[in-house]
């Protein structure tokens, strides 16, 4: 069962610098060109449902402004 994550940006951080969409091995990242921050940045959105929850685009990021969530599996029970 394949591990499956996403991504939480705060708008108020981001200023679409770009770092975290080239560092994403899955390429699920791209700027979302309809939304500005109250910075008038155009903020890192989720493109695809890919994500692993590696985590590189947060440790990229320079403004701390991405937090990655990964769904733990669920051990199955043995018989």
């Amino acid at each position: 069962m394949p591990v499956s994550g996403w991504i939480v940006v705060d708008d108020f951080y981001c200023k679409g610098c770009e770092l975290c969409i080239e560092a994403c091995p899955e390429d699920v990242l791209e700027l979302d060109m309809d939304r500005l921050t109250p910075k008038g940045y155009h903020p890192v959105k989720m493109i695809e449902e890919t994500c692993t929850g590696c985590g590189i685009c947060a440790i990229v990021c320079p403004d701390a402004a991405i937090t990655v969530y990964r769904e733990k599996p669920v051990k199955q029970a043995r018989r």
